[in-house]
């Protein structure tokens, strides 16, 4: 057997003493939101406001959304187990696709009815719209102050914000609706609000599934490049070569990364050894790429030209010996 070994240098860290801090702030902003969904499925319910309707899916999608923030950070702070050896990572990123599904599913409910009213239009009152808005975009700000105080490092936040400030948008576009229908009493006003709230939303959830998409089919990580991952670890120093490099991810915050290098041929005690090389290799991708996890295998070029013919034989059949 030739003279490879292999060394997996696992590293699992959380954003530290935020973590606790972000979890607060990610139930507070799920609270709200919920009782903002609430409000405005009753102001929906009175009025029969397209406009409030369209607004609720949304309401309601990224109150899932902020659930799942909320739970993906419970998780992570999990340990992994011989049964789940990456933890429970990726049901952030399950839960991220079936949100993406269900706002598409309202949004093109919301779309056809609001053509459907383009025609016949429906008379909404414009009061309850102005007051549910109010509350609504109320809501939504105190969401935003609460989750602006979170770890801006961190995607998971990230992404929740951007969900909020989504909303932030949605309550806009219902106040606009009702202003008009106040002022000029115009028919259309909460058909066109509706129509804008979806245009606003199909790129989200649209970008979200392609996002999950990704994540499942073990892409690279967005922003990763992965030949400047192959050229960094080719460059450094006691590296000949790399191979069978793969980059994913298993959510948006825990990159890893995989690969064959190959040993320039210089061992020993001469500070190029498998330890040396290997310690080189991991902080260079830690450093430069923020690949915490890396998996790397050494190998001496005796045995990267030939590894299919190291493996070893398959057994003979029965019943293939002299009778």
């Amino acid at each position: 057997m030739s003279g490879s070994g292999g060394r997996g240098m696992g590293h699992g860290h959380g954003h530290g003493h935020s973590a606790e801090g972000d979890r607060k702030r990610l139930g507070v902003a799920l609270a709200v939101t919920l009782l903002t969904a609430v409000l405005g499925a009753v102001g929906a319910a009175l009025s029969g406001s397209l406009a409030l309707l369209a607004d609720l899916g949304h309401l309601l999608t990224d109150a899932g959304a902020l659930a799942a923030a909320l739970v993906a950070s419970l998780l992570a702070a999990r340990p992994s187990s011989l049964r789940r050896t990456y933890g429970l990572g990726r049901v952030e990123v399950l839960v991220a696709g079936l949100n993406a599904i269900a706002l598409m599913i309202v949004v093109v409910w919301v779309a056809v009815e609001g053509v459907q009213r383009l025609f016949t239009p429906a008379d909404v009152p414009g009061l309850p719209l102005l007051v549910i808005g109010v509350l609504g975009l109320a809501g939504n700000v105190v969401s935003l102050l609460v989750l602006a105080g979170g770890d801006r490092r961190d995607m998971n936040m990230r992404g929740a914000m951007l969900h909020v400030l989504g909303d932030a948008l949605g309550s806009v576009g219902v106040l606009v609706a009702a202003a008009v229908l106040l002022t000029t009493g115009w028919p259309y006003a909460d058909t066109v609000a509706s129509l804008f709230i979806v245009a606003l939303v199909v790129p989200r959830a649209v970008g979200l599934l392609r996002e999950v998409g990704h994540v499942l089919l073990e892409g690279a990580p967005r922003g990763i490049d992965v030949a400047e991952v192959q050229d960094a670890l080719r460059g450094v120093p006691g590296v000949a070569d790399v191979h069978d490099l793969h980059v994913w991810a298993i959510n948006d915050r825990k990159p890893s990364v995989s690969a064959h290098v190959v040993l320039d041929g210089v061992d020993g005690h001469g500070g190029c050894g498998d330890g040396s090389v290997l310690d080189r290799a991991a902080r260079t991708l830690r450093e430069r790429f923020g690949l915490a996890h890396s998996t790397l295998q050494v190998e001496h070029h005796a045995h990267a030209g030939h590894e299919e013919s190291c493996e070893e034989p398959p057994a003979p059949r029965r019943g293939t010996g002299a009778g």
